[in-house]
């Protein structure tokens, strides 16, 4: 039986979401339930959950406001926010699960099914120390991205990314040193997720390190030949645009 918190200033979202929980058939039970900063805190502390659900926005103080007291987070965390809230690109960063509100039971269901998962498995909140770095960080080139691959998360610094392939469903990276991850996202994603750390989608099936380029030759879209030696073609509909962005580096 997984023992959860909800932590949640509204308290019709609280009451909602308890209410889903405990309607969801799953081996879960909310033990407390907490509005604030600080109740979250003593809840936690009290109950020594498994997971907590945790609002991201909460009055002035926000969800990491929470995080950030532990020395040590040994509870999974599942955040409620709103879809356009400034850190959820933040949080697909590291791979974390949230929920939107209003939350679907379905959505809810899977999101306890990849805690259970998780549970069994080393290092489990690795991804909420990595969110919390990247968010303290005043340097993009600190920041670290969490990869899914068919073994778990591998987390690497954005800086040594030199370029993404796209194969179907599947992302390919590759770095600055002789390694290549494969991820189980589509390049759409990381395009979306790496867009403010100056990488260009130069292609339908390549995502660019816009500093890993290490000369351009002119063409109908032209090539780009990046640092490690590779070769991509620029196309067409995309030159110009990808031009501008190199002004701006």
């Amino acid at each position: 039986m997984l023992k959860a918190i909800i932590v949640e200033d509204e308290p019709k979202s609280r009451k909602l979401l308890e209410e889903l929980v405990a309607g969801s058939g799953k081996n879960i039970m909310v033990v407390a339930t907490a509005d604030s900063v600080t109740s979250g805190y003593n809840a936690i502390i009290q109950h020594k959950p498994d997971l907590v659900f945790l609002d991201i926005e909460m009055h002035s103080e926000t969800g990491f406001d929470l995080l950030e007291k532990f020395r040590e987070i040994d509870f999974e965390i599942i955040f409620t926010t709103a879809y356009e809230h400034y850190a959820l690109k933040a949080i697909k960063f590291c791979a974390i699960d949230y929920l939107l509100k209003p939350i679907d039971i379905e959505d809810l269901k899977a999101a306890i099914e990849k805690v259970e998962k998780r549970r069994t498995k080393d290092n489990i909140n690795k991804n909420i120390e990595v969110l919390l770095n990247n968010m303290k960080s005043k340097s993009n080139e600190d920041h670290q991205i969490a990869l899914p691959t068919q073994d778990g998360l591998i987390f690497v610094h954005v800086c040594d990314i030199i370029y993404c392939e796209s194969d179907g469903p599947y992302t390919t990276f590759h770095f600055k040193r002789p390694e290549k991850i494969v991820t189980s996202k589509n390049l759409k994603e990381y395009e979306d997720l790496l867009e403010e750390h100056k990488f260009f989608r130069i292609h339908k099936s390549y995502l660019i390190n816009l500093k890993e380029i290490k000369k351009y030759f002119r063409g109908e879209g032209g090539q780009v030949l990046m640092t490690n030696g590779a070769t991509i073609e620029v196309s067409k509909r995309k030159k110009e645009a990808f031009l501008n962005s190199l002004s701006l580096i």
